[in-house]
């Protein structure tokens, strides 16, 4: 299928056989789809660049795409708390998204607060080319997908966090990073709208569990 226009994908701003300090460098030039339009900047990572461990989530959310960092707001703040639960050092994990721009529709009517927008499959086929490239530079013994969209764009394929979540997978052919071991959980962003109900218990200890396993396996690598 023909790409379009608009999303003519992000392979021609990768630059060959990088580190991550280039690849982010070159990133704030992508053009590979239309969400740079709108964005205030790229979101590229964070964390070290050999690390064992490697976070994916969806995009950047509305303080990250202001702050130029992952996980920086409220769903980073769970995220922080689950990895110090499952006895991961959060400073030595590698933090990234599948999506580098932050898809959102303004709301003039709440004085231009800026709404999340899942990102499309295309948008995250045209980002792809920055994921395999980052994941190829820092080499991780195991991937955490964090929700269905990163899960898709880890494992190359449709996904449903329910049914894969917690197990060790193997990366396919068509993934990101094919060789690292894969474990699918639920993005933390999920975990905000239990505050202070009933569930949030539950489903931060399933996160909490999650985590766990992927450490478990990263250090059994």
């Amino acid at each position: 299928m023909p790409r379009s226009p608009e999303r003519p994908g992000a392979a021609r701003w990768v630059p060959d056989d990088a580190g991550v300090e280039e690849l982010e460098q070159a990133a704030h030039a992508c053009r590979g789809c239309e969400l740079w339009r709108d964005a205030t900047q790229v979101v590229f990572s964070a964390g070290p660049p050999d690390a064992d461990v490697a976070l994916v989530g969806e995009q950047p959310g509305d303080r990250e795409d202001r702050e130029g960092e992952p996980f920086v707001g409220p769903a980073g703040g769970v995220l922080a708390d689950a990895l110090d639960a499952a006895g991961l050092d959060a400073g030595a994990v590698y933090l990234t998204n599948a999506v580098k721009h932050f898809r959102h529709v303004e709301l003039p009517e709440r004085g231009k607060r800026r709404l999340h927008r899942t990102p499309a499959v295309a948008h995250v086929r045209a980002c792809l080319p920055w994921l395999e490239a980052e994941l190829g530079a820092v080499r991780p013994r195991v991937v955490v997908a964090l929700g269905a969209t990163a899960a898709r764009a880890v494992l190359g394929a449709p996904a449903r966090v329910g049914e894969l979540r917690g197990r060790v997978l193997d990366t396919p052919d068509g993934g990101a990073f094919p060789g690292a071991s894969v474990v699918v959980t639920t993005h933390p962003s999920a975990l905000l709208r239990l505050r202070d109900r009933s569930g949030w218990d539950d489903a931060f200890a399933a996160l909490v569990v999650d985590l766990a396993t992927a450490a478990r396996a990263a250090r059994a690598a």
